[in-house]
């Protein structure tokens, strides 16, 4: 159990009040692991600015890259946050655990981009010039190539501050793969 305190709205700063007051109004609650970002003056809104930056990758093809990264990190809290959010988006159950797997056998574009999610977070960037080849040929950009990267280490930032802090989860909690596939 946790014994980092996830902060409630009067216990932080009246700039992250603000974005507190907004994420209620956005989502309907301030979900825990935002709220911890708050300890810092500045972290919230900088994290909420990389997360919600232009990119080239849509809300589905980015939601590919958040379940393969999240699995390789074992991250309980993203997990169950982008299984929520990927079904949101879209992709049946079956689906998001073959994402969770870093593939997608139900369409060659985004296996492209959960094997690559997955190989530049299992190989802390050293991706394998196989990986970067397959990725391309199926049509993607360098520009998106780019913009997984950066997009890996977005979600990273969360996956590593969860497992410092293992704040509770507050969204329907997922199993572990090899819990699943046993």
């Amino acid at each position: 159990m946790s014994t980092f305190n996830v902060p409630k709205r009067e216990e932080v700063s009246a700039n992250n009040q603000a974005i507190f007051d907004n994420l209620e109004s956005a989502l309907g609650f301030v979900p825990n692991l935002y709220a911890t970002y708050a300890h810092s003056e500045n972290a919230l809104q900088n994290y909420l600015n990389l997360s919600n930056a232009k990119t080239s990758l849509n809300a589905k093809q980015k939601e590919v890259v958040n379940l393969a990264v999240s699995e390789v990190n074992n991250c309980k809290y993203c997990l169950s946050a982008h299984t929520a959010i990927g079904k949101m988006n879209g992709f049946t159950e079956e689906q998001i655990l073959e994402l969770r797997a870093g593939q997608a056998s139900f369409d060659s574009k985004l296996n492209a981009l959960a094997g690559l999610a997955k190989n530049i977070t299992e190989n802390r960037g050293a991706t394998s010039e196989a990986t970067v080849a397959n990725f391309l040929s199926e049509g993607w950009t360098k520009e998106n190539l780019v913009d997984t990267i950066v997009l890996v280490g977005d979600k990273t930032i969360s996956n590593y501050l969860h497992k410092t802090t293992d704040v509770p989860v507050d969204f329907p909690a997922v199993q572990a793969l090899d819990e699943i596939e046993a």
